[in-house]
């Protein structure tokens, strides 16, 4: 069988997780930047332009690289406005798995681009792909008065066969003699799915092509938050967030297995699976500035409607080393369920059921993440320099059950490496 080129998991993931985490992160984010103005009992002054600069390596272990320039410049009006632009690229390749489970035995899969892939008999099936995505981001700050401000902000990425194009708005109000803050906001995307070979009819060989049209995706977030000052040197804060999408869900490069009785895989299908999906989570944060150190804490409860449930611990602390140079160690721990139609094949002869994936991202699995980030300013040069690396461990269900016959040897989900370093370089002027 031929299978079309695959999206990374990376950048599908990144679709995913970037619209709850713009909803969620959006407290959370302005935490440092209040926590230092109770601090010092006034708001910090801030240049009228400033550059943001950093480049990201990522890798995971015999699978994906990634490396992405982001560049941001901020021009802050008189009045209080400001504008901003954000420009993104994204290199990306490697291989990603298809869903399919080891077949005991040597195996070669050629996408449609000409790629060619050879797994081992207890490997997971992967495919080669190569991509590149180019993303633009906007935002429009308007203060009305002393109290309230808005923000206005639109987006727009292209890959080679996806793009997302959206608008989002958040309204942030003062009260309580400006020790506490109500965050309100919402977005709309538009996403367009145009795979290479069109759309494969779902539980099919994939030689059946249901449509060559693009496939839509629409999808409407929201978010509501507060955040108090409880002392001079104490920030709390939670929001509640949400997602609805709806249209084409299903990953079109994804296929499941159909297994004998001895567990070798006999065929493969494409999968399918609901076309609305909705999300929910609550954040909860806390800020401590401590004499020369700030410690931040937060706590991400997550569920959806396809029966997934997440818990997220997020620990940071900033010790100073001097008035020029910081280090901040991170460490975050997340654990998932599995999706309600998640499964690793079929046995070959049973019935299908309704929605059915074996992708790894919606299965059962837990991820520790270990992080150290370096800050500092050179003696007479302007800005701010950072270097950040990241090692993530990510593991499941190794030998999950429902695994049959030969299936039960192999390592179903084997643990994951992935490693980043992040660059980054801010001036202001």
């Amino acid at each position: 069988m031929q299978l079309s080129e695959p999206t990374t998991a990376a950048a599908a993931d990144t679709r995913v997780a970037r619209r709850l985490r713009t909803a969620a992160a959006v407290l959370f984010a302005s935490l440092p930047a209040i926590a230092r103005a109770a601090d010092s009992g006034t708001a910090s002054d801030a240049p009228a332009n400033q550059l943001d600069f950093s480049g990201l390596l990522y890798g995971e272990a015999s699978r994906v690289a990634v490396i992405e320039p982001i560049a941001k410049l901020t021009h802050r009006f008189a009045n209080g406005q400001s504008l901003s632009g954000q420009l993104g690229i994204d290199g990306i390749t490697g291989a990603s798995p298809t869903g399919a489970l080891p077949s005991g035995k040597v195996t070669t899969v050629t996408s449609a681009s000409g790629n060619v892939t050879t797994s081992a008999a207890d490997q997971i099936p992967t495919t080669k792909f190569n991509d590149i995505r180019a993303s633009f981001d906007a935002d429009y700050a308007v203060p009305v008065g002393t109290l309230f401000k808005s923000t206005l902000g639109g987006h727009f990425s292209r890959e080679k066969d996806y793009q997302s194009t959206g608008a989002n708005a958040q309204f942030a109000l003062d009260v309580l003699q400006r020790l506490s803050t109500i965050t309100v906001g919402g977005g709309f995307n538009h996403d367009t799915s145009f795979p290479t070979g069109g759309t494969h009819a779902p539980f099919t060989d994939g030689t059946t092509v249901l449509t060559t049209d693009p496939q839509g995706k629409d999808v409407t977030t929201w978010m509501v938050g507060l955040s108090r000052v409880v002392t001079r040197r104490l920030l709390v804060g939670a929001n509640v967030s949400g997602t609805n999408e709806k249209g084409y869900l299903t990953e079109p490069y994804k296929v499941l297995s159909v297994v004998d009785t001895d567990g070798y895989p006999v065929s493969t299908l494409t999968e399918k699976r609901p076309d609305t999906r909705t999300r929910k989570s609550v954040l909860g944060s806390a800020v401590y500035h401590l004499a020369d150190d700030v410690l931040y804490l937060s706590y991400r409860r997550y569920w959806d409607d396809w029966d997934i449930r997440s818990h997220t611990i997020d620990v940071r602390y900033r010790h100073e080393l001097g008035a020029d140079t910081w280090w901040e160690p991170h460490v975050r721990y997340y654990a998932q369920s599995e999706a309600r139609f998640h499964t690793w094949g079929f046995a070959q002869g049973a019935a299908l059921p309704q929605y059915a994936t074996s992708d790894y991202r919606l299965g059962k699995l837990n991820t520790l993440t270990l992080g150290l980030m370096y800050g500092f300013h050179l003696l007479d040069y302007p800005g701010t320099f950072t270097i950040r690396g990241e090692y993530m461990s990510q593991f499941g269900e190794t030998h999950p059950e429902g695994a049959v016959g030969v299936q039960k040897s192999y390592s179903l989900m084997p643990g994951l490496s992935i490693g980043s370093l992040t660059a980054g370089y801010s001036i202001g002027w």
